[in-house]
């Protein structure tokens, strides 16, 4: 039996101990950290939660779990990782997994084979399904994508002192909302080389952005779009993968089932519909999902999935359309390093509204 932590008791703490909860021969959660005391007090109530501690130093000091879930805000994501890898423990983290570069590069180099990132939509049958048929070469050669994360937040999300600003959340919705999304293209396409982008602080009462655009060029010559916005009114996570045989749509919000997927074949090759409807695997994408992954690993001595290093080419991509748009220059994949001001902060060099 797999023994859990929840560090931080916040709203997505709940998705983390549902997801534990879903595979009860296989897991437990045992123990909570949370220095708020109602806060703690609810929350291990709520999912019946014996051993409830004020920090992650006391949980440890108690015993070490073998998987610790943080769910506490970006910025404070490098100093817990660190204890916890370094008392023995695998880390499920919140997204992003740090808000640097610099900071995900000390995880690694802490233990990053055992530090992964949930980026739940890479779970989901429908993605496994695209990935599959893409390698297969039933789609043909990837042409042009579309990656969107249409969302709103309106003023009010901003009273939580943490959110919309660089130095606890990091970023606006390119770092905090579209990374999933954008996460997603990657998982699907593969290696990208070079984005340009433009940013904007439109509408809300932050220091980030509250919209960013982007151009990316991939490794195989596809060619994506990525738009990320708290702005948008009918909100929408949309992806769009437009292959030489086939285009493949997915919309939702949150998360997806296999009805949330379309599938076109191209003149002459109408036949891949069916070859998808067939092959749907009704897995839906979701936390849930991805603990049962990470549990295989867990139970096999693998490593994570979406470790440290894996996870790093999508905050490259992130920190990149930051430093393009803040320098107007088209930036190349993994050319952001110690010598760059964003590798330490995705402000960089400034906001040009700052």
């Amino acid at each position: 039996m797999i023994s859990v932590a929840i560090v931080g008791t916040g709203g997505i703490a709940r998705a983390h101990a549902e997801a534990v909860a879903a595979w009860p021969e296989r897991a437990r959660l045992t123990a909570i950290a949370e220095p708020d005391e109602d806060r703690r007090a609810a929350f291990g109530d709520l999912h019946g939660v014996e051993h409830r501690y004020a920090s992650l130093d006391d949980l440890l000091s108690a015993g070490v779990p073998d998987l610790i879930c943080l769910c506490t805000p970006p910025g404070t994501h490098l100093p817990l990782a660190t204890t916890a890898l370094a008392a023995g423990a695998t880390v499920l983290c919140e997204k992003p997994p740090t808000v640097t570069l610099a900071e995900l590069d000390s995880i690694v180099a802490a233990g990053g084979d055992r530090f992964a990132t949930v980026f739940q939509h890479r779970f989901g049958g429908g993605a496994a399904q695209l990935r599959t048929l893409a390698g297969s070469g039933v789609l043909g050669a990837p042409m042009t994508a579309v990656c969107d994360t249409l969302w709103f937040r309106p003023d009010e999300y901003f009273a939580v002192p943490w959110r919309g600003n660089w130095d606890i959340e990091g970023g606006g919705p390119t770092l905090g909302h579209g990374i999933h999304q954008m996460d997603l293209l990657l998982s699907v396409l593969g290696p990208w080389q070079e984005v340009v982008a433009v940013a904007a602080r439109r509408d809300r009462p932050t220091a980030t952005e509250d919209l960013s655009a982007a151009i990316v060029t991939f490794a195989s010559g596809a060619v994506a779009t990525v738009v990320n916005s708290l702005l948008s009114a009918r909100e929408e996570s949309y992806l769009r993968f437009d292959y030489r045989h086939a285009t493949v749509e997915l919309r939702h919000l949150y998360g997806y089932g296999d009805d949330n997927w379309t599938v076109t074949g191209a003149p002459g090759h109408e036949d891949v519909a069916e070859v998808w409807k067939a092959g749907r695997q009704g897995v839906n994408s979701g936390h849930t999902a991805q603990f049962g992954a990470v549990f295989t690993a867990l139970e096999t001595g693998a490593s994570v999935p979406v470790a440290a290093t894996e996870a790093r080419a999508t905050l490259d991509l992130v920190t990149s359309i930051y430093a393009s748009a803040f320098t107007r220059t088209p930036v190349a994949a993994g050319s952001i390093g110690p010598d760059s001001p964003f590798y330490h902060r995705l402000d960089g060099t400034g906001a040009p509204w700052q």
